[in-house]
């Protein structure tokens, strides 16, 4: 598309590209995270000249391509809805301004940051939700390719995870750590007590023990001796675990053990939570469902040019026509319409191509970008915390029937006008 634009002139076409998701795949709302993330890529995209020569040497395109791609920095505008924010089918997540060959080039970064980190953040606000205020780690590191495993983190923790296993998090993204001993800890010893010992003489008695590689009552019995009544927790990784957990419970208190949390982390995800919400669980370590997206590893984000100057100067609106997958043209400006409660109960996008009055509800779009600059109150750890807040504050605005965890339709409906 590139080359060809360069070749007919129409790659200066002064362009607004939007990211928004056709579908929620069940879900009744989506949380928009990733943006932080994408701001400090799109900084600094370059093709450099490991780049180029391949390009060249594979005559992917032409050599006035390769000229202007040497010379890319993206200088446009960018607007969008802050992260953390909640979102609904249409809506105009993020909005690219920019020459086209400047806005296409960036397509697939856009989408792919945007539509893993919104999976992950809206899997982890069903379980934060379903958790009912128990803190939530997130321990999936293993089950992702090591950038993924720091993006969805940092994901999670936006959403409303409490802490996270990943150390690389914690120092890139200013992100809470913590961990507990594995299995292989206790086999490497000659037994469960000598193994307790060395955690406890090493971390403290406030640390959390792993209690079930051999026989969870022995293990709670055994941990309790060691480190003595004011133990941390116990953590649970096997077993049919709400019933496993009310004996847990009571065995702690018979031992004197009343104020040791306790942990469980056996392949859990919002279901599984939501079936220990009569339980005694103190903390819950989700792994696997978290880092792919419990079932929805992508969101379903795309990237369409929806209005165009052209050559004459006019801003015109585009739009595909396609079966099942028609968009909307022309630049938006999304409302969420509150009740006076303020809860939420629409969101409605106006088309236009200038800024409507004030509206009645929340204004949804603010500026990331400008002239190529990112807002620095977006980017790094500050950035990651405002988004946490933010989202706090959207997910409080929704209405009680969007926490329902079975399949169904939207909470919201979006409305263009």
């Amino acid at each position: 598309m590139l080359d060809a634009a360069l070749a007919d002139g129409t790659y200066s076409r002064e362009s607004v590209f939007e990211v928004f998701a056709r579908r929620l795949h069940g879900r009744r709302y989506g949380v928009f995270a990733g943006t932080g993330r994408l701001l400090e890529l799109i900084s600094r995209f370059r093709f450099g000249d490991a780049e180029l020569e391949w390009l060249r040497s594979e005559r992917v395109v032409s050599e006035r391509t390769l000229d202007w791609l040497a010379d890319y920095r993206f200088t446009g505008t960018i607007t969008g809805y802050r992260e953390g924010e909640v979102y609904f089918p249409g809506s105009p997540l993020l909005t690219v301004e920019a020459p086209f060959a400047d806005g296409v080039i960036l397509e697939t970064l856009v989408l792919s940051v945007l539509n893993y980190d919104s999976a992950i953040a809206t899997a982890a606000s069903r379980m934060v939700h379903a958790a009912a205020g128990r803190p939530i780690a997130e321990m999936g590191s293993r089950r992702a390719n090591e950038d993924a495993a720091v993006a969805a983190t940092r994901a999670a923790y936006i959403a409303g995870f409490s802490a996270s296993s990943n150390l690389e998090a914690g120092r890139v993204w200013g992100l809470p750590t913590m961990g507990t001993a594995a299995h292989a800890f206790t086999l490497l010893h000659d037994t469960e007590e000598d193994a307790f010992r060395s955690q406890v003489a090493a971390m403290g008695v406030g640390t959390t023990l792993l209690v079930d590689t051999y026989d969870v009552e022995q293990g709670i019995e055994t941990a309790v001796r060691v480190a003595g009544t004011e133990l941390g927790g116990i953590r649970l990784d096997s077993g049919d675990l709400p019933k496993l957990v009310g004996k847990v419970r009571a065995q702690l208190d018979a031992l004197g053990a009343t104020k040791t949390k306790i942990t469980v982390t056996n392949d859990l995800d919002e279901y599984a939570i939501a079936a220990l919400s009569a339980s005694p669980v103190d903390n819950y370590g989700v792994g696997t469902s978290v880092v792919t997206g419990s079932g929805s590893p992508a969101a379903g984000m795309v990237y369409k040019l929806v209005a165009h100057k052209t050559d004459a100067g006019e801003w015109i609106p585009v739009a595909k026509k396609s079966d099942g997958k028609a968009s909307v043209g022309g630049r938006k400006v999304p409302i969420r319409h509150l009740d006076s409660s303020g809860t939420a109960t629409a969101e409605v996008v106006h088309v236009l191509t200038t800024r409507p009055p004030r509206a009645e509800g929340r204004e949804l779009l603010t500026t990331l970008m400008s002239d190529g600059e990112a807002d620095a109150s977006f980017l790094g750890p500050d950035g990651v915390a405002a988004a946490r807040a933010h989202n706090a504050k959207a997910i409080d605005e929704l209405p009680e029937e969007a926490f329902r965890l079975g399949a169904g339709d939207p909470v919201l409906k979006t409305l263009f006008v």
